[in-house]
């Protein structure tokens, strides 16, 4: 659905994107990661052909997008960056202004989209009464308006409360599993991007570190968490026993490879530590997002 071929931008002496690389499957929801700076809003913007690359090739549903854009954005939908609407009109005439920069109206279109994103009873007021969940949902209808096959979500979640985070994932997930569309999904809340992706890409600083599915990669290797008396001297301990890679915080523990939880207990039994606790933990997008980038960045090395 997507292909970026090295694709480069730079903004003066910033290079936002350097040589990207980066191939999207028809099907799934990809999530895009990194922090601040590190060239997401850049790829997106990109993709939507409203940044225009130093090098290489982007491609949308096997069309390049700036010398074929209208054929190559025809279906996709897109929340990128902050919507704006005409806060004095209401959500049904804003939606169908801005649809129709594109596309003629359609008004069973536009009722079909406004009842999915939960609007119906609002979509009649003056957008300036809504609230940024509302709004967000409103953006979303825009978005779903020409029937896109690809969706491109930058950071849809940004600003709602926990209630209208939960109801956003579940709109992205049936968007997905009941109406087929590809959706690629940026965010910074990372336990939102663990429920709705298993593909994902990692970037910083315009550079590629990780593409793939997280849960398969190093998926033999177990986290534990350990509680004792001497808690840094056993720590240290397991370490140098060749048990535990290393430590994070809280007292939790990458296993070496092939290691078990109660070959952990069982050193720290005989060492004569006052054990509380030993247990194995499930591996967080955050544990691999972290270690990606401290570990897998040449430049951190």
């Amino acid at each position: 659905m997507i292909s970026l071929q090295a694709v480069s931008k730079r903004f003066g002496s910033r290079l936002a994107v350097d040589n990207l690389t980066l191939t999207v499957p028809r099907g799934g929801i990809f999530g895009l990661l990194g922090h601040n700076g590190a060239g997401k809003s850049t790829t997106i913007g990109m993709l939507l052909g409203q940044v225009t690359p130093d090098a290489g090739e982007v491609r949308v549903a096997g069309r390049d997008v700036f010398a074929d854009r209208r054929q190559a954005l025809e279906r996709v939908g897109a929340i990128f960056e902050t919507p704006a609407f005409y806060d004095y009109l209401t959500g049904w005439r804003n939606l169908r202004i801005f649809s129709e920069y594109s596309a003629p109206f359609d008004p069973v279109r536009g009722r079909e989209v406004v009842q999915l994103v939960g609007l119906e009873r609002r979509i009649g007021d003056p957008v300036g009464t809504y609230s940024h969940g509302m709004r967000q949902r409103l953006a979303l209808a825009q978005a779903l308006m020409p029937k896109p096959e690809l969706l491109i979500l930058d950071e849809p979640s940004e600003g709602l409360d926990p209630e209208g985070i939960h109801e956003m994932r579940n709109l992205i997930l049936r968007l997905n599993r009941e109406w087929g569309l590809t959706i690629l999904f940026s965010s910074h809340l990372l336990s939102e991007v663990q429920h709705l992706c298993s593909d994902l890409a990692v970037m910083q600083e315009g550079r590629l570190l990780f593409v793939g599915n997280w849960r398969e990669l190093d998926a033999d290797r177990q986290w534990v968490r350990v509680r004792v008396d001497r808690q840094s001297a056993a720590e240290t301990g397991l370490v140098a026993a060749g048990l535990v890679d290393q430590f994070e915080y809280d007292g939790r523990g990458r296993l070496r490879a092939g290691v078990a939880v109660p070959a952990v207990a069982e050193w720290l039994v005989k060492q004569g530590f006052a054990v509380e606790a030993v247990h194995s933990l499930e591996r967080t997008l955050e544990d691999f997002y972290l270690e990606t980038i401290h570990v897998r960045d040449p430049a951190k090395k």
